[in-house]
């Protein structure tokens, strides 16, 4: 029994020195993480009717105002933007 511990405690400390060799970077599946240097900021835009922020490209437009749902187009714009 106290060789199975030792056995134990011997392989425990073996899979944490080869992790900590590995470095920070590999996550849990041990790959490691992908670049997103391919991902490019998304232009972000407001509501003419209730001022929520939305991306541009989920906007609905009607002339030079931007909507962030049909009803809202239809609404119109909110004379007094809110608070």
């Amino acid at each position: 029994m106290k060789y199975l511990l030792v056995l134990l405690v011997v392989a425990i400390g073996l899979w944490t020195l080869v992790s900590r060799l590995r470095g920070p970077d590999r996550g849990a599946s041990g790959e490691a993480p992908r670049k997103s240097g391919a991902a490019k900021p998304v232009e972000m835009v407001q509501c003419a009717h209730c001022g929520l922020h939305l991306a541009a490209t989920d906007a609905v437009a009607e002339g030079s105002r931007l909507y962030c749902s049909d009803a809202h187009r239809r609404l119109g714009p909110v004379s007094k933007p809110p608070a």
